[in-house]
This record gives structure tokens, C-alpha cells and sequence, in this order.
């Protein structure tokens, strides 16, 4: 008897150890770890917006413009990113140019709430036209068409470049201040160098206005440097070239933000006369007045490219990360 009851527990036994081999042969091995973050990704969107101003002046001539753009970025570290990107928008210039293409490049590092970014842009502006009427004894272009109805005239080639720096300190949540500075040493082909200076102020709110729809409000203030045209440009009092008006520019609106969209409406504004917005944009617009009339714009000239307007813009901005 003694005999049997060992040998049914030594056969419990083995069927016990081998049930639990079976369930450790059986048993899911743990998962993987998951795979590093790749450190590139890929920011893209557009916008519809009635006009498209740029430090306070309208290029598409108080017409709507649409605009879209890509730019991808390599994360070097969680404060250092790398980035290139093209951009294009709508554009009505006095040379007929087809549009606007942008290509730029830079690097953004953050210190904290201090985010950076230095970089270099160029302005291309593809199909333009010359428009040109040589006064007596100043400079010929045989290669242009006459000047345009009103007079104004403008060469084939606007492009140009810029190299920037940009700060924004996040104070809080809320609040975030910045700088800016941009320098070109021809903008828009002008020959007249350009250094544009610049602070801005943004608030978003803390209180949504429904659920998923948040709110903001913020504004800049800035000064457009500028130097002296070359002869393309020169008048007869002037014929090496005419001093641009330096001028201040400042905006500030309102915008309203649900999930990769926004909605921005905002004021422009410029301290440019009339008669010197003329003379610095070349306007096609520009009608002729007798009180404008005067040693940088013998033509009598004047513009509304540069004063008070109110823009709204419709934008979408995500990136591939985000759709994962």
C-alpha cells in the first residue's frame, strides 16, 4: 500500500512539473521595447487671407492671397532643432511677377523659456517683367518695356535675401514677449540696404471660448531701416539713387484657434506718407496727385499700399509627429 501512494505522488509530481514547463514554453515573452523617436519630422499648412501684408505694406495689392508652406526639421537634442523650408505666396507686384517663393534655413536652441532662431531667407518673385522710361540724361535699358500707365517703373528681378535673428522669452503660459531683427543688403533688389527691427507681445488666454476653442491676442511694433535705391531708380535731382523713407509699422488683432486651425483678424498700419510709399513700392495703384510731387517723386505719385488695413487670415499648421 505504502509502495502504491509513493508511486501515484511521484506520478502527481511529474505531470505537476511538466504542466508548468508547458506553461513556461507557453507563456508570451515580454514586449518590446518601443523604438526611438525618430528626431525628423515635417511641418506643413496654408492659409486664405484678404491681403497679404509684409511689415505693414500690402503685395498683393489689397487682394485676397493664399499662401502654403513646408518646412522639415532634424531634433538634434530637446533644445537644439535644425530646419529648411519653402513657402509660396500670391502676390500682385508692379513687375507682374508670377508669386512669391520662399526658401529658408536655420537653427532654433532653447535655453529654458528662451527660444531662439537665426536663419537665412530668400525672396524669389519667378515671370517678372522691366518697366522703365529713362529721363534725359539719366541711365537706358533698352531691354525694358516702357514705364507702367502711371508712370511708375520697376525692374524684372525683385529678388532678394535676408539673415535674421529672432528671441521669445515664455514668461508664463499666458504671456510670451520677443525680438526681432532682420538685415538685407539689397531688399527687393532696390539697392538700398534694409535692416528691420521689431518687438512683439502675445497673450493666450487661459479661458476657452467653447470646448476645444481657445483664444488669443497679440501685436508688434517695428522700424524698417532704409537706405538709398540705385540709378534704376534715381530721378533727375537724384540720378545715383533716392532715399527711402525709414518708416514704423505696427499690428496687433485677435485670433481664435480649434484643433489645427486659426482664425486671425488684425490691424496694419505704417507712419509712410502717401507720396513715399509710392516712390518705395513702385505701385501700379498709385494714382498722381500735385501735392506729391516733389525732388524724389517728380511723377507726383501716391499710394495706399502702405497705410491702415484690416486683414483676416484662415490657417491650418500641423506636422507628421502630431498625426501619429
Amino acid at each position: 500500500m505504502k509502495k502504491i501512494v509513493m508511486t501515484v505522488a511521484a506520478v502527481a509530481l511529474s505531470a505537476s512539473a511538466a504542466f508548468g514547463a508547458d506553461l513556461r514554453v507557453a507563456a508570451k515573452a515580454p514586449p518590446p521595447p518601443p523604438a526611438p523617436a525618430s528626431p525628423w519630422d515635417l511641418a506643413f499648412g496654408g492659409g486664405l487671407m484678404t491681403d497679404y501684408i509684409w511689415r505693414g505694406i500690402t503685395q498683393s495689392a489689397h487682394s485676397p492671397s493664399v499662401a502654403a508652406y513646408s518646412e522639415l526639421r532634424y531634433n538634434y537634442s530637446s533644445s537644439l532643432q535644425f530646419y529648411g523650408g519653402l513657402s509660396g505666396e500670391s502676390i500682385s507686384f508692379p513687375n507682374r511677377a508670377a508669386a512669391e517663393i520662399d526658401m529658408y534655413a536655420g537653427v532654433r536652441p532653447t535655453f529654458g523659456p528662451l527660444a531662439l532662431d537665426f536663419g537665412y531667407w530668400n525672396y524669389y518673385y519667378p515671370g517678372g517683367q522691366c518697366f522703365f522710361s529713362p529721363y534725359v540724361g539719366g541711365p537706358t535699358n533698352l531691354n525694358c518695356n516702357p514705364a507702367l500707365p502711371n508712370g511708375a517703373v520697376a525692374k524684372q528681378n525683385w529678388n532678394f535675401y535676408e539673415v535674421y535673428a529672432k528671441a521669445l522669452y515664455t514668461i508664463n503660459p499666458q504671456w510670451a514677449v520677443g525680438a526681432n531683427y532682420y538685415y538685407s543688403p539689397n531688399i527687393l533688389n532696390t539697392g538700398a540696404q534694409g535692416n528691420y527691427v521689431s518687438g512683439t507681445l502675445k497673450f493666450i488666454s487661459p479661458w476657452q471660448l467653447w470646448s476645444g476653442v481657445g483664444w488669443y491676442a497679440s501685436g508688434e511694433y517695428g522700424e524698417q531701416f532704409l537706405g538709398t535705391s540705385d540709378a534704376f531708380y534715381g530721378t533727375p535731382a537724384f540720378p545715383a539713387g533716392v532715399k527711402y523713407q525709414s518708416y514704423q509699422t505696427w499690428n496687433v488683432g485677435l485670433g481664435v484657434t480649434w484643433k489645427v486651425f486659426t482664425l486671425d483678424v488684425r490691424y496694419y498700419d505704417t507712419n509712410m506718407t502717401a507720396a513715399n510709399c509710392a516712390v518705395y513700392t513702385s505701385s501700379q495703384t498709385a494714382a498722381f496727385s500735385t501735392s506729391a510731387i516733389s525732388a524724389v517723386n517728380p511723377g507726383g505719385l501716391t499710394s495706399n499700399w502702405c497705410g491702415s488695413t484690416v486683414v483676416g487670415k484662415l490657417s491650418f499648421d500641423l506636422t507628421l509627429d502630431s498625426l501619429k
